[in-house]
């Protein structure tokens, strides 16, 4: 049994079980997902917001609740293109691909992202970027990890930077940042960091858990967006909060960082 301060205890041979199937579920994402990449005849229409879909993004996802059905059936899913139903107290929260403008246009900075929430918390979670050859994963209590191309899979541990006058920030896009109101707050974080860089969607995140980016962060954000990344930052030893410091994945914002800056920057971005 595993468990986190305030929480009630994990089944570890469960949640063992959960993340295996969540890496079986980004197998078959990937196979899907990247037969379409790239490819000269891919659909691509617009939804409500506005925002684009392709083929992959809906055969993603539709594959995915397919086997959640025939092997979870009790658990709620929350998906991107297909809504949510079922329980909340378990619950699997899909991104079938993350980065979908990126996809569309053939950059291969995408992901599918797959999460398990226990009563609203993420306790599994996994990130796969076939195009890159890397993937992230992690669950509560058993430490994050990234296969990356051909290497074995390694443990994840965030730097261990301490000043933010040392630091290197992925701040998504400004186009976020304007709209939320917290343009001129970006700039002056920017001014107190060593280096910033828009490196985008999940290779962001991914970095942070590497220890190769100190500190992330973005608005107008779902939780199919964030929720793998909750579990990955913070058994990679960072943290994982909205903008003003709640522990959410629903709050609309995300402030990700290696543990060790989270109150410098939810205080720069608080004044």
């Amino acid at each position: 049994m595993t468990s986190a301060p305030g929480n009630a205890p994990l089944d570890g041979r469960a949640l063992s079980a959960d993340l295996d199937l969540a890496l079986r579920l980004a197998d078959i994402a990937d196979s899907i997902a990247l037969e379409r990449f790239r490819s000269a005849d891919l659909s691509v229409t617009s939804k409500p917001d506005r925002t684009p879909v392709t083929d992959a993004d809906l055969a993603v996802e539709t594959a995915i609740r397919d086997v959640l059905a025939a092997e979870r059936p009790e658990d709620g899913i929350l998906g991107e293109e297909f809504g949510t139903g079922g329980s909340t107290e378990r619950q699997w929260i899909i991104d079938p691909i993350d980065g979908t403008a990126n996809f569309l246009r053939g950059v291969p900075n995408w992901a599918t992202l797959i999460a398990l929430a226990v009563d609203g918390r993420p306790v599994v979670g996994v990130a796969s970027a076939p195009a890159f050859r890397k993937r992230w994963w992690a669950s509560r209590g058993f430490g994050a990890w990234l296969h990356d191309g051909d290497v074995e899979p390694r443990r994840l541990r965030v730097s261990g930077v301490e000043s933010l006058a040392d630091a290197s920030l992925s701040f998504q896009s400004i186009q976020q940042w304007d709209e939320a109101g917290y343009l001129d707050r970006l700039v002056d974080l920017t001014r107190a960091v060593w280096r910033d860089r828009a490196y985008g969607d999940a290779w962001s995140y991914g970095l942070l858990a590497e220890g190769l980016v100190d500190v992330v962060a973005e608005f107008d954000v779902k939780e199919w967006d964030i929720a793998p990344f909750a579990v990955i930052v913070e058994e990679a030893g960072g943290r994982f909060t909205s903008v003003d410091g709640t522990d959410s994945i629903s709050a609309r914002s995300s402030v990700a960082t290696n543990g060790a800056l989270h109150a410098d920057v939810i205080a720069a971005l608080g004044r």
